[in-house]
């Protein structure tokens, strides 16, 4: 099963690095099977390491401003207790993990991780659809080179009637970032 949250990893200079990342997970949450693009600092700072933390977050503003380059500075973090790391203050669950192997034989890096502590900070918030729908969003948004625009539109129509019924403040900023940011990546490519 995949499980959308986000890694924070660091490079050897331990400078960090938040992104969104759905890893492949087992139902008992001990190991993570991560597919980081090579091109990707998440990858790159992995590589590097051999460690990172996954984070089971419910805000959906942090992920999307991780997704789309708008993250301004990385959020307020504390040491992580197994590893060289950092755990989201904002989080709900964390789990540390180590790098058992790499393979990069793909445009995908596929990274088996065994999971080598967790923790709980509060409960998730719960199922909301426009969470849902905004999650959703930015992963479209991550894909804008290789959706075609008419397509990728479509299902943001779709989408944006379920934030306009179900939002609250933070998913309606969240999906207002993700349709400029779309509308400016498909220019883009047209130029």
């Amino acid at each position: 099963m995949i499980l959308e949250g986000m890694v924070t990893s660091r490079n050897q200079e331990s400078e960090y690095n938040l992104a969104p990342m759905g890893p492949l997970v087992d139902q008992e949450m001990t190991q993570l099977i991560l597919r980081p693009f090579q091109t990707s600092r998440t990858c790159q700072n992995l590589k590097e390491t051999r460690c990172g933390v996954f984070h089971v977050v419910d805000d959906v503003l942090l992920l999307t401003k991780a997704a789309i380059g708008r993250l301004e500075s990385m959020p307020e973090t504390f040491p992580a207790e197994r590893i060289e790391g950092a755990v989201l203050q904002s989080a709900c669950r964390w789990y540390e993990f180590e790098i058992e192997s790499i393979d990069d034989s793909d445009l995908r890096t596929v990274m088996q991780a065994r999971v080598v502590h967790q923790g709980r900070i509060r409960d998730f918030f719960g199922l909301n659809r426009a969470k849902h729908a905004v999650l959703e969003a930015a992963i479209l948004a991550t894909r804008t080179h290789l959706i075609p625009q008419a397509e990728l539109l479509q299902q943001y129509e779709s989408l944006a009637e379920i934030v306009r019924k179900t939002a609250g403040p933070a998913e309606t900023e969240a999906f207002r970032l993700l349709e400029e940011y779309v509308t400016r990546a498909y220019a883009e490519l047209q130029s």
